[in-house]
């Protein structure tokens, strides 16, 4: 198990009440399942609209059960932005 830095930005910031915390996954899809439970209301919405960043590399279009953290991975929650 991995313990890794998850910093939200914008609205997954005010959802999650919090700009970062830190939380232990083995995947990226265990991590956001273990967010969700832990901030329960529109961040688990919310999160499935988002894109992410580990460690300054985009997930993209991966299957976030693919995507293994490593110890002191830091990953970037980043919600749809809108605005020019």
């Amino acid at each position: 198990m991995a313990r890794v830095t998850v910093r939200y930005w914008a609205a997954a910031r005010h959802a999650a009440g919090v700009p970062e915390e830190r939380q232990d996954a083995e995947t990226l899809a265990h991590l956001l399942a273990t967010v969700a439970k832990h901030h329960p209301g529109t961040l688990a919405e919310l999160l499935t609209r988002c894109a992410f960043l580990v460690d300054d590399l985009p997930v993209g279009h991966r299957d976030h059960a693919d995507v293994t953290l490593t110890d002191g991975a830091v990953v970037e929650v980043l919600p749809p932005f809108a605005g020019g």
